[in-house]
Protein backbone atom coordinates (compact mmCIF):
# COMPACT_ATOMS: atom_id res chain seq x y z
CA UNK A 1 0.00 0.00 0.00
CA UNK A 2 2.48 2.25 1.51
CA UNK A 3 4.87 1.53 -2.16
CA UNK A 4 1.62 2.61 -3.99
CA UNK A 5 1.26 5.69 -2.66
CA UNK A 6 4.80 6.25 -2.64
CA UNK A 7 4.75 5.31 -6.68
CA UNK A 8 1.36 7.84 -7.41
CA UNK A 9 3.23 10.54 -5.44
CA UNK A 10 6.81 10.32 -7.48
CA UNK A 11 4.20 10.37 -11.14
CA UNK A 12 2.74 13.83 -9.75
CA UNK A 13 5.70 15.27 -8.49
CA UNK A 14 7.48 14.57 -12.28
CA UNK A 15 4.77 15.79 -13.84
CA UNK A 16 4.47 18.82 -11.79
CA UNK A 17 8.57 19.29 -12.92
CA UNK A 18 7.41 18.74 -16.13
CA UNK A 19 5.16 21.21 -16.59
CA UNK A 20 7.63 24.27 -14.31
CA UNK A 21 10.25 23.61 -16.77
CA UNK A 22 7.91 23.75 -19.46
CA UNK A 23 6.11 27.00 -18.33
CA UNK A 24 10.21 28.13 -17.35
CA UNK A 25 11.20 27.34 -21.78
CA UNK A 26 8.58 28.75 -22.86
CA UNK A 27 8.36 32.27 -20.39
CA UNK A 28 12.84 32.35 -21.53
CA UNK A 29 11.39 31.63 -25.03
CA UNK A 30 9.15 34.81 -24.98
CA UNK A 31 11.29 36.86 -23.27
CA UNK A 32 13.95 36.31 -25.76
CA UNK A 33 11.43 37.17 -28.84
CA UNK A 34 10.16 40.17 -27.07
CA UNK A 35 13.65 41.69 -26.52
CA UNK A 36 14.58 40.57 -29.99
CA UNK A 37 11.32 42.47 -31.48
CA UNK A 38 12.36 45.59 -29.27
CA UNK A 39 15.85 45.63 -30.62
CA UNK A 40 14.49 45.31 -34.15
CA UNK A 41 12.23 48.02 -34.58
CA UNK A 42 15.02 49.97 -32.39
CA UNK A 43 17.42 49.70 -35.10
CA UNK A 44 14.42 50.04 -37.81
CA UNK A 45 13.95 53.81 -36.61
CA UNK A 46 17.45 55.01 -35.94
CA UNK A 47 19.13 56.54 -38.84
CA UNK A 48 20.38 56.25 -41.09
CA UNK A 49 18.31 53.63 -43.14
CA UNK A 50 19.46 51.00 -45.65
CA UNK A 51 17.21 52.12 -48.07
CA UNK A 52 18.39 50.09 -51.23
CA UNK A 53 18.51 46.83 -48.66
CA UNK A 54 14.65 47.87 -47.52
CA UNK A 55 13.81 48.20 -51.67
CA UNK A 56 15.19 45.04 -52.14
CA UNK A 57 13.42 43.34 -49.53
CA UNK A 58 9.83 45.27 -50.63
CA UNK A 59 10.54 43.53 -54.52
CA UNK A 60 11.22 40.32 -52.41
CA UNK A 61 8.03 39.97 -50.63
CA UNK A 62 5.83 42.15 -53.27
CA UNK A 63 6.32 41.23 -56.26
CA UNK A 64 7.53 37.66 -55.11
CA UNK A 65 4.14 37.19 -53.64
CA UNK A 66 2.06 39.05 -56.62
CA UNK A 67 1.45 35.75 -58.14
CA UNK A 68 0.10 33.62 -55.55
CA UNK A 69 -1.86 36.63 -53.93
CA UNK A 70 -3.71 37.28 -57.10
CA UNK A 71 -4.74 33.75 -57.64
CA UNK A 72 -6.13 33.44 -54.11
CA UNK A 73 -7.60 36.52 -53.97
CA UNK A 74 -9.61 35.52 -57.48
CA UNK A 75 -10.89 32.28 -56.04
CA UNK A 76 -11.75 33.53 -52.37
CA UNK A 77 -13.83 36.26 -54.20
CA UNK A 78 -15.73 33.87 -56.93
CA UNK A 79 -16.18 31.38 -53.94
CA UNK A 80 -17.88 34.67 -51.65
CA UNK A 81 -19.80 35.44 -54.62
CA UNK A 82 -20.96 32.16 -55.21
CA UNK A 83 -21.71 31.31 -51.50
CA UNK A 84 -23.30 34.96 -50.74
CA UNK A 85 -25.27 34.53 -53.66
CA UNK A 86 -27.29 31.26 -52.66
CA UNK A 87 -27.68 32.47 -49.42
CA UNK A 88 -28.83 36.01 -50.13
CA UNK A 89 -31.30 34.27 -52.30
CA UNK A 90 -33.25 32.14 -49.19
CA UNK A 91 -34.00 36.02 -48.03
CA UNK A 92 -34.77 37.38 -51.48
CA UNK A 93 -31.67 39.72 -50.52
CA UNK A 94 -29.44 39.47 -53.65
CA UNK A 95 -28.76 43.13 -54.47
CA UNK A 96 -27.03 42.62 -50.57
CA UNK A 97 -23.82 40.51 -52.33
CA UNK A 98 -21.73 43.30 -53.48
CA UNK A 99 -21.49 44.37 -49.73
CA UNK A 100 -21.44 40.93 -48.13
CA UNK A 101 -17.95 40.48 -50.30
CA UNK A 102 -16.50 43.46 -49.99
CA UNK A 103 -16.82 43.56 -45.93
CA UNK A 104 -16.44 40.19 -45.73
CA UNK A 105 -12.92 40.51 -48.06
CA UNK A 106 -12.10 44.38 -46.22
CA UNK A 107 -12.38 43.61 -42.73
CA UNK A 108 -11.00 40.08 -42.75
CA UNK A 109 -10.11 37.60 -45.47
CA UNK A 110 -8.04 40.28 -47.46
CA UNK A 111 -5.64 40.92 -44.34
CA UNK A 112 -5.85 37.71 -42.77
CA UNK A 113 -5.08 35.37 -46.19
CA UNK A 114 -2.44 37.77 -47.60
CA UNK A 115 -0.83 37.42 -44.50
CA UNK A 116 -0.90 33.75 -44.44
CA UNK A 117 0.06 33.69 -47.88
CA UNK A 118 3.15 35.93 -47.61
CA UNK A 119 4.21 33.85 -44.37
CA UNK A 120 4.50 30.77 -46.49
CA UNK A 121 6.40 31.86 -49.45
CA UNK A 122 8.44 34.67 -48.11
CA UNK A 123 8.28 34.22 -44.03
CA UNK A 124 9.66 30.59 -44.67
CA UNK A 125 12.43 31.83 -47.59
CA UNK A 126 13.83 34.59 -44.69
CA UNK A 127 14.03 32.13 -41.95
CA UNK A 128 15.75 29.92 -44.23
CA UNK A 129 17.87 32.74 -45.35
CA UNK A 130 19.20 33.81 -42.28
CA UNK A 131 19.03 30.58 -40.78
CA UNK A 132 22.09 29.54 -43.52
CA UNK A 133 23.58 32.60 -42.47
CA UNK A 134 23.97 31.83 -39.16
CA UNK A 135 25.09 27.91 -39.32
CA UNK A 136 27.55 29.42 -41.69
CA UNK A 137 28.71 31.88 -39.72
CA UNK A 138 28.65 34.79 -41.55
CA UNK A 139 26.38 36.28 -38.65
CA UNK A 140 29.51 35.58 -36.47
CA UNK A 141 31.74 37.37 -39.32
CA UNK A 142 29.32 40.41 -39.48
CA UNK A 143 29.51 40.45 -35.10
CA UNK A 144 33.40 40.61 -35.96
CA UNK A 145 33.10 43.33 -38.87
CA UNK A 146 31.55 45.56 -35.92
CA UNK A 147 28.38 45.36 -38.73
CA UNK A 148 24.92 45.06 -36.20
CA UNK A 149 23.41 41.97 -38.19
CA UNK A 150 20.31 43.05 -36.36
CA UNK A 151 20.28 46.51 -38.13
CA UNK A 152 22.20 45.12 -41.58
CA UNK A 153 19.64 41.76 -41.28
CA UNK A 154 16.41 42.07 -39.86
CA UNK A 155 15.21 45.60 -39.58
CA UNK A 156 15.03 46.23 -43.60
CA UNK A 157 13.17 43.00 -43.87
CA UNK A 158 10.38 44.16 -40.93
CA UNK A 159 10.17 47.49 -42.70
CA UNK A 160 9.74 45.85 -45.72
CA UNK A 161 7.01 43.69 -44.35
CA UNK A 162 5.33 47.17 -43.38
CA UNK A 163 4.72 48.65 -46.68
CA UNK A 164 4.62 45.29 -48.68
CA UNK A 165 1.90 43.17 -46.60
CA UNK A 166 -0.36 46.27 -46.41
CA UNK A 167 -0.40 46.68 -50.69
CA UNK A 168 -0.46 43.05 -50.65
CA UNK A 169 -3.99 42.85 -49.00
CA UNK A 170 -5.08 46.35 -50.78
CA UNK A 171 -4.66 43.96 -54.35
CA UNK A 172 -6.22 40.80 -52.64
CA UNK A 173 -9.28 42.76 -51.74
CA UNK A 174 -9.40 44.62 -55.41
CA UNK A 175 -9.07 41.36 -56.82
CA UNK A 176 -11.33 39.40 -54.75
CA UNK A 177 -13.94 41.87 -55.16
CA UNK A 178 -13.82 41.61 -59.19
CA UNK A 179 -13.48 38.03 -58.81
CA UNK A 180 -16.97 37.83 -56.79
CA UNK A 181 -18.49 40.36 -59.87
CA UNK A 182 -17.60 38.10 -62.22
CA UNK A 183 -19.71 35.33 -60.10
CA UNK A 184 -22.08 37.00 -58.88
CA UNK A 185 -22.74 39.58 -61.86
CA UNK A 186 -21.79 37.75 -65.13
CA UNK A 187 -22.91 34.11 -63.86
CA UNK A 188 -25.86 34.42 -61.36
CA UNK A 189 -26.87 37.59 -62.85
CA UNK A 190 -27.36 39.60 -60.12
CA UNK A 191 -27.71 43.50 -60.91
CA UNK A 192 -24.53 45.32 -62.15
CA UNK A 193 -25.51 48.55 -60.09
CA UNK A 194 -27.13 47.29 -57.07
CA UNK A 195 -23.45 44.87 -57.03
CA UNK A 196 -21.26 48.07 -56.79
CA UNK A 197 -24.07 51.00 -55.19
CA UNK A 198 -24.72 48.63 -52.00
CA UNK A 199 -20.66 48.17 -51.70
CA UNK A 200 -20.22 51.90 -51.93
CA UNK A 201 -23.15 52.55 -49.35
CA UNK A 202 -22.43 49.94 -46.96
CA UNK A 203 -18.27 50.00 -46.76
CA UNK A 204 -17.36 53.26 -44.62
CA UNK A 205 -13.68 53.96 -43.72
CA UNK A 206 -13.89 52.72 -40.24
CA UNK A 207 -13.61 48.94 -42.38
CA UNK A 208 -10.97 50.01 -44.79
CA UNK A 209 -8.55 51.64 -41.78
CA UNK A 210 -9.59 48.72 -39.77
CA UNK A 211 -7.97 46.43 -42.57
CA UNK A 212 -4.79 48.48 -43.03
CA UNK A 213 -4.17 48.53 -39.26
CA UNK A 214 -4.81 44.81 -39.47
CA UNK A 215 -2.49 43.81 -42.46
CA UNK A 216 0.30 46.52 -40.89
CA UNK A 217 0.70 44.60 -37.36
CA UNK A 218 0.37 41.15 -39.58
CA UNK A 219 3.60 42.50 -41.43
CA UNK A 220 5.61 43.46 -38.36
CA UNK A 221 4.51 39.72 -37.15
CA UNK A 222 5.24 37.50 -40.02
CA UNK A 223 8.93 39.14 -40.58
CA UNK A 224 9.26 39.47 -36.99
CA UNK A 225 8.82 35.58 -36.39
CA UNK A 226 10.27 34.43 -39.42
CA UNK A 227 13.84 36.63 -38.67
CA UNK A 228 13.84 35.19 -34.91
CA UNK A 229 13.47 31.76 -35.74
CA UNK A 230 16.41 31.87 -38.78
CA UNK A 231 18.30 33.78 -36.30
CA UNK A 232 18.30 31.35 -33.57
CA UNK A 233 17.92 28.56 -36.10
CA UNK A 234 20.38 25.23 -34.30
CA UNK A 235 23.34 24.02 -36.41
CA UNK A 236 23.22 21.94 -39.15
CA UNK A 237 20.29 21.63 -42.35
CA UNK A 238 17.71 19.98 -39.59
CA UNK A 239 17.93 23.13 -37.22
CA UNK A 240 17.28 25.32 -40.49
CA UNK A 241 14.26 23.08 -41.60
CA UNK A 242 12.92 22.94 -37.98
CA UNK A 243 13.42 26.63 -37.36
CA UNK A 244 11.62 27.03 -41.24
CA UNK A 245 8.68 24.93 -39.56
CA UNK A 246 8.21 26.74 -36.54
CA UNK A 247 8.49 30.13 -38.15
CA UNK A 248 5.32 29.29 -40.23
CA UNK A 249 3.49 27.50 -37.76
CA UNK A 250 3.99 30.39 -35.11
CA UNK A 251 3.28 33.22 -37.62
CA UNK A 252 0.16 31.59 -38.67
CA UNK A 253 -0.81 30.99 -34.76
CA UNK A 254 -0.14 34.59 -34.01
CA UNK A 255 -1.97 35.90 -37.04
CA UNK A 256 -5.23 34.43 -36.30
CA UNK A 257 -4.96 34.67 -32.69
CA UNK A 258 -3.69 38.69 -33.16
CA UNK A 259 -6.80 38.86 -35.73
CA UNK A 260 -9.17 37.79 -33.08
CA UNK A 261 -8.24 40.42 -30.27
CA UNK A 262 -8.19 43.40 -33.14
CA UNK A 263 -11.20 42.36 -34.54
CA UNK A 264 -12.77 42.50 -30.69
CA UNK A 265 -11.21 46.40 -30.60
CA UNK A 266 -11.84 47.84 -33.86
Amino acid sequence: MKEDSKTKRAVVQAGLRGLGSGFLDWLQETGRMGLFFGEAILAGIRPPYKGGRIIRQVHFIGVGSLFVILLTASFTGMVLGLQGYYTLRKFQAEGLLGSAVALSLIRELGPVLSALMVTGRAGSAMTAEIGIMRITEQIDALDAMAIDPIRHLVAPKMIAGLIAVPLLTSLFDLVGIYGGYLVGVQLLGVGSGSYFSGMEGSVVFDDIYGGIIKSVSFGLILTGVACYKGYFAKQGAEGVSRATTESVVLSSVLILIWDYFLTSIL
